[in-house]
């Protein structure tokens, strides 16, 4: 199976950390963050499709160098246009039937990663107490996914989206239009396939953003050996 990792982001919450390194090469105790990504993926992944950008040269530099795929491909996002554009663009790389879709700069549990491979379309998520916050998903009675909104006026704990997907390859027959902040969302290929067929949600029990100076920080008191160990 293929694995889409989004590292095409500026980074601009990080400055001046990112004016010079790409945040996915971050140092999170002496591994970029994308190392400790590749190394939480499941077995099942064979081959990865890096989405890049910003400072790409340093990402590819990085891909060369790692020893966790041999079986690599970067795809330049050449202009900006959101995550379901970026998605789209990786189309012709894909070379599985399924294939999981990742942010670059986030860290997420290995056992998390590998129950939403087991299985058929679906996304990971996890509980919040912020929704605001967040992209919240909302669940069919059977526990599949109904539909996803983003930054409800709620209270309360919710199921946040964790930006982790499992598509089927025909979710490129989606057609994607620009959204109201001209943007094409990855969120639109999600909400489209739950119209169509089950989508299932699972929750995860590690998931942490590198969003900002606080968060960078807590990733080093984590014990990510054990909670990304997966390969």
């Amino acid at each position: 199976m293929d694995a889409i990792i989004l590292a095409a982001g500026l980074g601009t919450r990080l400055r001046p950390h990112t004016l010079t390194t790409p945040k996915p090469l971050l140092p999170i105790r002496g591994r970029p963050v994308l190392d400790w990504i590749l190394g939480a993926l499941p077995k099942s992944v064979t081959r990865v499709v890096v989405v890049v950008h910003y400072l790409a040269n340093q990402v590819e530099a990085y891909l060369h160098s790692q020893t966790h795929f041999a079986n690599w491909a970067t795809v330049e996002q050449k202009q900006p246009r959101g995550t379901g554009d970026a998605i789209r663009s990786c189309q012709d790389k894909i070379t599985s039937d399924r294939f999981l879709v990742l942010n670059g700069d986030d860290l997420y549990g290995a056992a998390d990663l590998a129950s939403l491979a087991d299985g058929g379309p679906g996304l990971l998520v996890q509980e919040v107490e912020d929704p605001r916050r967040f992209g919240i998903v909302f669940l069919k009675p059977d526990g599949s996914l109904e539909k996803l909104v983003e930054k409800p006026d709620l209270d309360g704990k919710q199921l946040a989206n964790t930006g982790v997907y499992l598509f089927p390859r025909h979710v490129f027959d989606i057609e994607l239009k620009l959204s109201p902040r001209g943007e094409y969302e990855i969120t639109d290929y999600v909400s489209a396939l739950a119209a169509r067929e089950r989508v299932r949600v699972v929750q995860a029990k590690f998931w942490l953003p590198i969003s900002t100076e606080e968060t960078w920080r807590r990733a080093e008191e984590q014990d990510l050996a054990r909670i990304l160990a997966a390969r």
